[in-house]
Formats: C-alpha cells, structure tokens, sequence
C-alpha cells in the first residue's frame, strides 16, 4: 500500500473492551510530528501527576511516524508511556517486521493508544485500519513461542511482563527485538494485554528516494562501521578507549573484553540480518535458541558480569530476550547482587565470571520466586531499599546505566544525568567524541549533549533508524513534504520534544536533584567538575538553577500552556 500521511488515532480502551478512531489535531501533528513528540503530548494531556504506572489509567501508546514503512534502514516503533522503573516519561524503540507490518495495519492512523485493564489476558489484532479485542490464551508462554503462536507479526510480553518486572521489555520477531528499557512490558502486563498482532502489507511508494539515502548511509562512515560490525564492535572500542565499565562499575576496563566482542562474534555467527540492502546484527546458535547478541549483551553480560566466554554470553542474552527482560537492566541487577554479595549486604553467595549464578539469578527476577530475584524485579535501587548496598548502584533516576563509564569521559555523566527516561546512553552518546578530542570544557560538554538529544528528538518523533537517520537531509523534511506531513522548523520541533519531556518530569516530581551520578561513582573519580556540566547545560537548554524551563523558554518553542 502507498502511504500519505496519517492524520489519525486509534484507540483502545480494555476495560470497556472499545476501539475507536479519533483525529490527531493538526497542530500537534505540526509540532510534534509523532512517535516519542506525539505520544509524550498525549501523555501529558492524559495522565494526572503520579498516576501509577501499573494502574489502569496508565497509558500505552504504540506510535509510529508519519513516514513510517518508507524510510530506509530499519522499520521501528515507540512505546510510549509512563515508566514503572523510573516514574519519568518513557519511550523506548524496537526494529524489524512488527513496525513494517504495524506502518501498513494501521493505515490512515499515527499510532494506537492503549488504556483501561482487560479482566483476563487479551490481545489486540490490528489490520486494514481498525484493531478488535480478543481472547489471549498464551499467558504464561515465553515471548518468543508467543510471537510464534499468531499469524501475523507480533509485538509481546513474556514472564517478565506478567510477573510486573519493572524493566520488562516488549518483545518481537520471535523476541529477537525489544522495546527494551523502562519497563514498558509491565504496563502491557498490568493491562493483561499478552500481545499486538498487525496483520496487512507493508506501505510502499518513494522506492527512488529511499534507494538514494540507502546509498548515501552505506557510503557514510556509520554505514560503514555498521556494515562492518553492527553494534558489537562498541565493547572493543570501550576497552580500547578506556570507557568500558566492568565488575558492576567496581572497575574500568575488561581482560576478557576481546573473548566477547566482534571477532569472537564473526566466528561464532552462521548468517546476518538485513533491513533491505543494509545488513544488520549476526545470527548465532546458542544453548537458549538462535540469537542476535548486541553491543549491549557482550558490554553488560559480559564485561559488566566479567564472564568471558562469548557462547555463556550468548546464551544469557537469549534467556533476557525469551523472558522479555531488558539486559541491560538485568546484568546490572545481578552485578549489584555480586558486589553486595561480595560486601556482606547479601547472605546469598552471587559471584562474577559464573554465567550459571547469573542463569539461575535472572530466572528468579522474571518469575519474582525467591526474595532476592523479587527485590531484584522492582530494579536495582529498589533491592538497595530492601537490603542496603546502595555504594554499589549504577542508576540514575531508578535506570540502570549501560557499560560506557563516564570517569573515562565526563560529558557521558552529564548525558546520564540528563537524560529524560534515566541512565541511558541513546539520548547523547558524545564519549564517542571525548575520547579523541577531550577532555572537554563544560560548555563544549553541553552543546554536545544539548545537541544530541534534540537531533535524536526529532529522528524518534520520525521513528526512524537510529543508524540510517543520522543521512536524514534536514533531520529528514524532504521525506515529510513528500507525504505531505505538516511540520514546523526541524530544529524546533527537537527542542521542544525535548523541553515537553522535561515538564512532564517536572511536573511528576524530578528535580535537579535527580539529575545526578549513579551513587556507584565518585565525582572526584570524574576528569570533569560535574556541578560546572550541570550549570552549562542548564544555561544551554534555557531552564532555571532548579532545571525548569523558564517561561521565556517555554514561550520560544510554543509551550506556554503547559
């Protein structure tokens, strides 16, 4: 099907068992376009401050852009909604058919908004424009037996997301994708809504433009790097630039980190993924089931858990995809218990470099079945509550940081600090830069992160490819006249995403205090004064000495209502 721009919503109450389809205004299309800017203005709109994440006022929201299937690289989706980790705003993305398929069953709408509690578990199956309620009979089944049980691409929990794990992902293509981080699995879980089924073909149209940018990307220096690697070269360029965290943030740095990363992955991958003419992640054969490890899997199960044995790596990254799970914050969570384990805050022996402790451990956090794996389930900072340790938290607003250690550059502590949905390092990745032309000055530091995380507004307010996007001409306006899509200046729209964002945050209760560095690491451990980052960039973004948006702000990029 040939794709225009959609203009509309459909949406899907569980407890009154209704789906009705609503127009998007006009002006919120024009400012926020879609995906994570169109959801965080219903967000804001929808939710009263501190509803509870897991309640059934809650709001899930399955959102797509308003180029969505055409773009090229990979085809995403945000899940958009209230974090049950982190109490923030949360979007989190995943890739492959599901969207494809999603971008042509939704037809003329932006995305599928999702509220209300069904009383036993439900799915939703979307296609030729409108989405019905039905029966889900998988409830207990992991996510990629249920992805395997529908006709038609699937977006899923697993046990995690059942079990109310508060960083339980939402799982596809036989859970070899995620919306990983934040835990919107639980609040698909809370809604017994076991899955989303899109059932039609994907859009088509603008084959020419989309083959051009194709060829731009695999000429550019990420197409490149990504063709060459996919996203698991990043452990060996942590351990040689001196940013890769390891042992739970206790070192920097890790011996085994060339037993995990990229060549050991190209002699144990038996084929690749391809999102059309770009190749993707490698395939391997584990213990668990075939697999597509990340950057992330060798970073945060194996140097973060100092297991140095790529098929015990694999293998733990598969059980994370097939219980929903997110890894990052899973091999987080079972590095605390080895830390505080090692300390004497736990009576429970947990050690680093045993693939089977951490096999056993993660089980018990996805099913909640012994009090440790139930504390575990509710994140790191919630297991500090309950048994202490809290020296050894790498967090960040409840999240969980991945491997990238910001005492080797500081502008990656004020990008943690910074970020709306917590700890996470794909808002800015400016390490990528520090680590050859820093240490940088605390103005260089926020423009950098300022930067980034208003270009990375407006790609996931496109929902595009977080690779493919960066050849976006005019962060991607050539594709929006082409549907049609109205949009204010580019540069605009990111920046007010971003500040939107942020006075929801406020407006739940975060405060400069919360922009902070994880209690696992040391400000005098850091090359960079982190109170001079903060003040920069509170004076870059135009927020008071309290991180509010100032009025002025607010009145320059179109806010003054909120």
């Amino acid at each position: 099907m040939t794709r225009t721009a959609p203009d509309r919503l459909l949406r899907a109450d569980l407890s009154a068992r209704t789906v009705e389809s609503e127009p998007v205004p006009e002006a919120w299309r024009r400012r926020y376009l879609g995906g994570k800017g169109l959801g965080a203005r219903y967000l804001y709109e929808e939710l009263s401050p501190g509803t509870d994440p897991l309640a059934p006022a809650n709001v899930l929201a399955f959102m797509l852009g308003p180029v969505s299937g055409l773009l090229p690289g990979e085809a995403r989706y945000a899940a958009v909604t209230k974090s049950p980790l982190t109490g923030t705003f949360l979007d989190s993305y995943a890739g492959g058919e599901f969207p494809l398929m999603l971008a042509g069953a939704l037809g003329p709408h932006l995305g599928l908004l999702v509220t209300g509690q069904a009383d036993e578990p439900v799915r939703l199956v979307v296609e030729d424009g409108e989405a019905s309620i039905e029966a889900a009979t998988e409830w207990g089944a992991d996510a990629a037996s249920t992805c395997r049980a529908h006709e038609g691409a699937v977006a899923c929990i697993g046990p995690a997301g059942e079990h109310g794990v508060a960083y339980a992902t939402i799982a596809s293509d036989d859970a070899e994708h995620h919306a990983g981080r934040g835990g919107a699995g639980a609040v698909m879980g809370a809604k017994r809504l076991k899955a989303v089924v899109a059932r039609g073909e994907p859009p088509s149209g603008f084959e020419s433009l989309r083959e051009e940018y194709e060829r731009r990307y695999r000429e550019d220096h990420t197409g490149r790097w990504h063709a060459a690697s996919g996203t698991l070269e990043t452990v060996d360029f942590a351990q040689q630039t001196g940013v890769l965290a390891a042992r739970g943030f206790a070192e920097r740095g890790f011996e085994g980190a060339g037993a995990v990363g990229i060549e050991a992955v190209r002699a144990a991958a038996s084929d690749r993924e391809h999102d059309g003419a770009i190749p993707g992640g490698f395939r391997v054969e584990t213990g668990a089931g075939e697999s597509v490890p990340r950057g992330a899997t060798a970073m945060t199960l194996g140097a973060g858990l100092a297991i140095d044995d790529f098929d015990a790596v694999a293998e733990l990254g598969e059980q994370c995809n097939r219980l929903g799970m997110d890894l990052i914050s899973a091999g987080n969570a079972v590095a605390w218990a080895a830390r505080a384990s090692d300390a004497d805050v736990l009576d429970r022996p947990v050690a680093f470099g045993d693939p089977e402790g951490a096999r056993t451990l993660l089980a018990e956090i996805a099913t909640r079945e012994s009090a440790l794996g139930d504390a575990l389930a509710d994140g790191v900072d919630a297991a500090t509550d309950r048994f202490g340790g809290e020296a050894f938290a790498a967090t960040v607003k409840g999240m969980e940081l991945p491997a990238y250690d910001p005492r080797g550059a500081a502008s990656m502590a004020l990008a943690y600090a910074t970020s709306d949905r917590g700890g996470c390092h794909r808002r800015a990745r400016p390490v990528e830069r520090e680590v050859f032309d820093g240490p940088w000055d605390p103005e260089t530091a926020a423009d950098a992160v300022a930067d980034a995380q208003d270009t990375r507004s407006v790609r996931w307010s496109l929902v595009a490819d977080d690779f493919t996007g960066e050849t976006l001409t005019d962060d991607g306006a050539e594709w929006l006249e082409a549907v049609g899509a109205p949009h204010d200046d580019l540069a605009t729209v990111g920046e007010r995403v971003w500040t939107l964002v942020r006075l929801f945050n406020v407006r739940e209760g975060f405060t400069r205090a919360d922009d902070c560095l994880p209690a696992a690491i040391d400000p005098e451990d850091l090359p960079a004064d982190f109170d001079a980052l903060l003040e920069a960039y509170y004076d870059r973004r135009g927020w008071d000495e309290r991180g509010v948006p100032t009025a002025a702000t607010r009145e320059r990029l179109d806010l003054q209502e909120l």
